[in-house]
């Protein structure tokens, strides 16, 4: 496998682009679910959600798509990964092209439960900086 995978809590993880032959990978490591952040066609190299939702049947894991344009998540969007957390088989696996995007999301539908530090750090411990509008959501941030 390719793409670095990086797990956030014992439920939860975020991975850049994955293909059809990551997804073998994923399930015989315990992945139960994937969340795909990416819209179709977004690069010319990227591989079609369709064909990614069928390697993930043929391996046993449950497929959800949930397309964002980078940057621009709304709430629509915010509620609709914090339903899949909450209601997809665990762990689960949030993948776009270089995992930010689903990071960002994760953070965004966590606000409630974790305080701003938490999911500071976790985001950190996996590489990630957080825009500071995701972190102002969170419970203990800053004015």
């Amino acid at each position: 496998m390719n793409t670095p995978v990086h797990r956030l809590t014992p439920a939860f993880g975020v991975a850049g682009q994955l293909d059809a032959h990551d997804i073998a990978a994923l399930a015989a490591q315990g992945w139960r679910s994937l969340i795909c952040n990416r819209p179709d066609g977004e690069t010319a190299d990227q591989p079609a959600s369709a064909g990614l939702l069928q390697a993930a049947a043929a391996h046993g894991l449950v497929w959800c798509h949930i397309p964002v344009v980078s940057g621009q998540w709304r709430d629509a969007d915010v509620a609709a990964f914090a339903e899949a957390l909450h209601t997809l088989p665990a762990p689960v696996l949030a993948f776009c092209r270089t995992g930010t995007r689903s990071i960002h999301l994760w953070a965004l539908a966590m606000a409630g439960a974790l305080d701003a530090g938490n999911i500071q750090r976790i985001a950190a411990d996996a590489g990630y900086a957080l825009h500071p509008a995701v972190l102002r959501r969170a419970p203990g941030a800053s004015p």
